[in-house]
């Protein structure tokens, strides 16, 4: 019995060793890759009139692509994840407040920040989804930007990027990705789109929704978000998917009031700000997702 009891403590010894070792592999080589510098050639976003117009189609990009979702609601910073596994991941205070951005910080910092997804520091943004803004339209840019620039001072302090082990695991498995290695920096350049109830402004705004909805739109695990969230719903007109059997009136419904035909409510992780999209975006939405491949749920 001793004998057993020795090689039984032995093997978990040995265990305990190596998940140790594996654990100490994956946080030195996730850090290195969060460490990561970029460098990218940044053509600010031109200098185009700041009205009244301006600042509120600003202040409506901000509040439908994401902003506030991450960096709350006067932009001073918030949390975005808490989990074990994942991490304490707050988006940062874009504000000039204490704990916020320098006094200098500048256009071209916004648009390498907004467009690229690198720091001023050359470092890559952790879940900073720029692949979704890369290609936004100088106006878009230049509107989004006057607007975050107006906002009032907060006082908050920045709070440190905490990346748990799942996310680092995550990470180097390149199931979460930065978008810093998505882009191809030197080819990104602003879309020119016209806003409208057309297709292509449907495609354009459909960026948004590939973060979780994956590239195809087809739904599926997501992988940048906590254990816990359930899968992206199928966007595609696949019979596997809701969409399928919905009318344009019933897509408009859902996002204007988060709750699906059936009456059903729409998960917290679907973002709440896109309730806040126009009758001219929702429709342009729906027209593009209309001529999607119709495919599987999960087809990514």
């Amino acid at each position: 019995m001793k004998k057993f009891l020795k090689i039984f403590v032995s093997l978990l010894a040995g265990l305990a060793a190596v998940v140790v070792l594996v654990a100490g592999m994956i946080y030195w080589q996730s850090s290195d890759r969060l460490a990561r510098k970029y460098t990218v050639q940044v053509k600010p976003a031109p200098a185009l009139p700041v009205d009244a117009v301006a600042l509120a189609r600003g202040r409506h990009l901000a509040e439908t692509r994401g902003c506030v979702e991450c960096h709350g609601a006067d932009y001073g910073g918030a949390k975005v994840v808490d989990d074990p596994g994942m991490g304490l991941l707050c988006g940062p205070n874009l504000t000039r407040g204490q704990g916020g951005l320098p006094s200098d910080y500048n256009d071209t910092d916004w648009e390498r920040a907004i467009r690229h997804g690198v720091a001023r520091d050359g470092r890559g943004l952790f879940l900073m989804p720029s692949a979704d803004y890369a290609r936004f339209t100088a106006r878009d840019m230049s509107d989004l930007i006057a607007h975050l620039k107006s906002v009032p001072p907060v006082n908050r302090a920045r709070v440190p990027l905490s990346v748990g082990p799942v996310a680092r695991a995550l990470l180097l498995a390149g199931k979460i990705k930065l978008a810093a290695d998505e882009i191809d920096h030197k080819t990104v350049q602003a879309s020119d789109v016209v806003p409208g109830v057309t297709v292509a402004y449907g495609h354009y705004l459909a960026a948004s929704c590939t973060g979780c909805h994956g590239a195809t739109l087809a739904g599926g695990k997501i992988d940048i978000g906590p254990p816990d969230w359930p899968p992206a719903s199928n966007l595609t007109p696949h019979a596997s998917g809701r969409l399928a059997k919905w009318s344009e009136a019933d897509f408009v419904k859902t996002l204007r009031t988060l709750r699906r035909p059936d009456g059903s409510e729409l998960n917290p992780a679907m973002p709440r700000v896109f309730s806040n999209l126009n009758d001219v975006e929702v429709r342009a939405l729906w027209a593009y997702l209309q001529t999607l491949p119709a495919l599987a749920t999960g087809t990514r």
